[in-house]
């Protein structure tokens, strides 16, 4: 029953990551999600010191808030300072993220439940023993699953309703702004979703890790399909794919449960690029001759 629930919880967060990451890919900026996944650090950090509980819900308001504010800095800085995308973002999330690691040693001394590790890594194998129990001894399964079937909810229910904002936002953001519509709004909701599913994800696959989903099935996605409710649904299957696959491998080979897990989504991702390039081979020397 625990091997279920790891399983489950990974293929919630490998679904919320590949949702989001979609439109990241489409937009451009799959960096940004690796810029909010590390600068929401100092937002966690404020809001358990005021809170001191790390399932407390201001956690997850104060990382969709600094994932926000990061949005802003890197739009400032590429629009009004005349930096680059990709230099803007390095300035923006090492300054933030280092600013959280200054937080946690000087206002904690190490004597809190939270530390780099966790934020960095995860550890998905020790879900469960953050158990969810009723009426004394009903166990039903670890707190970790139903903190990720919510972010579900909320990321499938934003996307349902925004589902035309978050096209136009994708593909054609000028067309989007003659038609009247509030394209940064759009952003913004987006990079709070980002954030909402990276500070979630912390305990589970950790932040450098939840990068991987969030890439790497959109990634493999696009490289099948141009349509984007396509996209969206084969990047989910190609996500829990890499879970269960990745787990069964961590398991037999006794290595890292979320490092195995995303090894096996780059793998998928170069295996469907190496079958697009033999199925383009042919029609190309068709042609040639």
């Amino acid at each position: 029953m625990s091997d279920l629930f790891i399983i489950l919880t990974a293929s919630l967060v490998a679904i919320n990551a590949s949702i989001l990451g979609v439109f990241l890919v489409l937009r451009k900026m799959s960096m940004v999600g690796d810029a909010i996944s590390h600068s929401v650090l100092p937002g966690i950090v404020v809001a358990y010191y005021f809170s001191g509980d790390r399932t407390s819900p201001l956690l997850l308001i104060a990382a969709a808030l600094t994932g926000v504010l990061t949005s802003l800095l890197i739009e400032w800085l590429s629009k009004k300072a005349k930096i680059q995308g990709d230099a803007s973002i390095g300035i923006t999330y090492t300054l933030l993220f280092a600013i959280g690691m200054i937080m946690i040693s000087s206002w904690f001394k190490g004597n809190v439940d939270i530390d780099m590790e966790c934020v960095l890594y995860g550890d998905i194998g020790l879900i469960n023993l953050d158990k969810v129990i009723v009426d004394g001894n009903l166990y039903l399964g670890p707190r970790a699953f139903y903190v990720e079937l919510f972010a579900t909810c909320v990321v499938v229910f934003a996307v349902w309703f925004g589902f035309k904002g978050f096209k136009l936002l994708s593909f054609n953001e000028d067309y989007g702004l003659t038609l009247g519509v509030n394209m940064r709004k759009w952003h913004y909701v987006m990079m709070g979703l980002v954030s909402l599913v990276t500070v979630v994800s912390f305990e589970v696959v950790g932040a450098v890790l939840v990068v991987g989903f969030l890439i790497i099935p959109a990634a493999t996605a696009q490289l099948i399909t141009k349509k984007l409710l396509a996209m969206i649904f084969i990047a989910c299957g190609f996500g829990v794919l890499a879970v269960i696959i990745g787990f069964i491998g961590a398991v037999m080979l006794h290595v890292s449960i979320t490092g195995a897990m995303i090894s096996v989504s780059g793998l998928l991702f170069f295996l469907v690029f190496g079958l697009t390039q033999l199925k383009k081979k042919p029609s190309t020397e068709l042609a040639e001759s």
